[in-house]
């Protein structure tokens, strides 16, 4: 969601601020601002705030030849108060500034109490309450760290945040609660983001704050510590991202580079099989043997389009490994009052691995009794890698797009992998079978460059979509959450409404929707289903609709009035789903563009959800 930077060096930091500011914009925001201790001026204290763009916040900085050596910046996405640049961050009282990314659930009656106190407030937001409690704190403890301690022990919900006061302007004091922070280590000054990313323009020592932690930042120090005051140390890690790898190249958006992206991320994610025999559940972890072979079910939580992938792992799972799997909605699952096994296996998918609601039911899993987690993540620091016992690390690479692909079908490879590895410990595969699978997943890679091939036509086919109010996707089996995902990813991008239904259901309500005015989007793959498929679609021809059908070789379907077909290279059974999305991926991105819709940062939507 919102973005923080902090930096304090001997050298001018705006850059750096603004520069981190642009590499967090993926994250989805509508304003942007900045405060810095303007040593030009003794210390100072400088805002500028901008509704918009960060091109637009560092137009007025460089309008105003801004310097400084030490200062916070934010990417604003509205929660409490509209999009402006009253409300946008950072927020200040007295000298004093804060950036903000959560919610704090108390924030009315900290703020009835402090305005009773006398303290102006000038925004709607729940981060100036922060502000105002901070300078509050300050009248009876001089000092910051004593005064940002006490504040956080008053705060109810999730923050990360960064504070700079006037007449200190050699530290900065950050916080985090339920919200991620990283800082940054180096020779020339130190910092904090909300992404790892927003740093790698300074520095690739990173240090990954836990939930509780405060830091303070020198121009030459860094110390943590626990709300308690208690010291603590946090490990320096080494990223393996490179600056370049969130550098947009020659593509024309982050979404369509990651698409194209996706088969090098594959070959990445399954690397491990290149000269392998067998699947090995040690690829989960060093107790993932014993913890498979006990285990009596399987409950996935997650969000969005990582719930779609748990959609597709339930069909594997079942069919495979033969062992019973149920998917939640996290949002919904950690205020439900389930029925709790100890032998359930708990997946938690999530591309940051810092999604809000998939980490509080993870933990509200952990306490039902249920200890076996195991979590699929594209960012190997994150809290729900921490959170979880066991984790399959997928090697996405960076994801800048808001609406996830790359990291989707890197998902799906990884619960392959996990559908064969419990499947092996249960004695549900046998020998012929892994051989067969680990060929084809090996293969995968080359599959998915096949698909993106038959870009033209689908382009095509996105010149019609781009003039329709809605559409209807259909699927069936493993494929039905395939269509959720090709929905969600037309609603996204190309603002068309658009609903997935399994096939079969098509009788039960939703053919009365179709007409020529709706598209109707079909997955055909060449499996036992395609025959019930097959009348499925002469249903909707019936009734005057326009049909698009992505069918596998071999299903013999020909284009017709009103009927449309896109000819998949092959048949890829089990691994089908993963191929079938590339269309759809695609289709949603080309529609986009006839629109002219912002591709990579759609209205009112963020690409990392870290509050609820």
């Amino acid at each position: 969601m919102c973005g923080i930077v902090a930096a304090i060096s001997g050298q001018n930091i705006v850059p750096v601020l603004l520069e981190g500011l642009r590499k967090l914009e993926y994250r989805g925001y509508d304003s942007a601002g900045l405060a810095v201790l303007n040593g030009a001026q003794g210390t100072a204290l400088r805002r500028l705030r901008s509704v918009g763009r960060v091109a637009e916040l560092a137009a007025q900085a460089d309008e105003q030849k801004l310097e400084a050596s030490i200062g916070i910046a934010h990417t604003r996405w509205a929660t409490h108060g509209v999009p402006s640049e009253r409300n946008a961050h950072p927020h200040i009282s007295d000298g004093l500034a804060v950036v903000h990314n959560g919610i704090i659930e108390n924030f009315e009656p900290l703020r009835a109490r402090l305005t009773g106190l006398g303290y102006t407030f000038t925004s709607e937001t729940d981060t100036e309450v922060i502000a105002h409690l901070v300078r509050h704190h300050l009248e009876t403890t001089p000092d910051l760290i004593d005064a940002v301690r006490a504040t956080c022990n008053e705060l109810i919900g999730a923050y990360a945040i960064a504070i700079v006061t006037e007449g200190e302007d050699s530290r900065i004091v950050v916080s985090r609660h339920g919200s991620p922070l990283v800082l940054g280590l180096s020779d020339n000054g130190n910092y904090a983001a909300s992404d790892t990313s927003a740093l790698l323009q300074v520095t690739r020592n990173m240090v990954y704050l836990e939930d509780g932690d405060m830091a303070e930042l020198t121009r030459t120090s860094m110390r943590v510590f626990r709300l308690d005051g208690t010291p603590v140390e946090r490990a320096v890690q080494v990223s393996q991202l490179s600056a370049d790898a969130v550098e947009l190249g020659n593509y024309r958006h982050y979404m369509q580079k990651e698409i194209f992206e996706q088969p090098a991320a594959l070959s990445n994610t399954l690397e491990m099989l290149a000269q392998a025999r067998s699947i090995t559940p040690n690829l989960f972890g060093a107790e993932a043997d014993n913890v498979f072979r006990s285990v009596r079910r399987v409950l996935v939580l997650a969000c969005g389009t990582s719930y779609h992938a748990g959609l597709v792992a339930r069909y594997w799972l079942e069919d495979v490994a033969g062992i019973e799997c149920s998917v939640e909605i996290a949002s919904e699952y950690r205020y439900r009052k389930p029925v709790a096994d100890p032998a359930t296996l708990v997946v938690t998918i999530s591309q940051s691995g810092e999604t809000a609601d998939t980490l509080a039911a993870l933990k509200y899993a952990k306490s039902l009794g249920m200890m076996h987690t195991l979590s699929i993540c594209n960012v190997p620091e994150s809290a729900i890698v921490r959170e979880s016992s066991l984790r399959f690390i997928t090697r996405a690479g960076p994801e800048i797009g808001v609406a996830s692909t790359k990291a989707y079908t890197t998902q799906l490879a990884a619960l392959a992998l996990l559908t064969l590895a419990v499947a092996k410990t249960r004695g549900t595969l046998s020998n012929a079978q892994e051989e067969k699978y680990l060929k084809a997943l090996r293969h995968l890679p080359s599959a998915v460059t096949r698909v993106l091939e038959l870009e033209p036509q689908i382009q095509a086919w996105a010149e019609r979509f781009a003039m329709k109010q809605h559409a209807l996707f259909l699927g069936r089996g493993q494929h039905y959450p395939i269509a959720l995902e090709g929905a969600l990813k037309l609603k996204e991008v190309s603002y068309i409404h658009a609903e997935a239904y399994p096939a079969g259901e098509l009788k039960h309500g939703p053919l009365a929707l179709v007409d020529r005015d709706m598209p109707v989007i079909a997955i055909a793959p060449n499996d036992a289903l395609i025959e019930k498929l097959k009348s499925n679609i002469q249903e909707v021809r019936a009734r005057g609709g326009e049909l698009y059908v992505i069918a596998d070789a071999g299903t013999e379907m020909v284009e017709g009035e009103g009927l449309h077909i896109l000819n998949m290279p092959e048949n890829y059974g089990l691994l089908s789903p993963v191929l079938h999305v590339i269309p759809l991926q695609l289709l949603a991105y080309h529609a986009a563009l006839v629109k002219g819709t912002d591709v990579d940062k759609p209205r009112n939507l963020a690409k990392s959800v870290t509050v609820e």
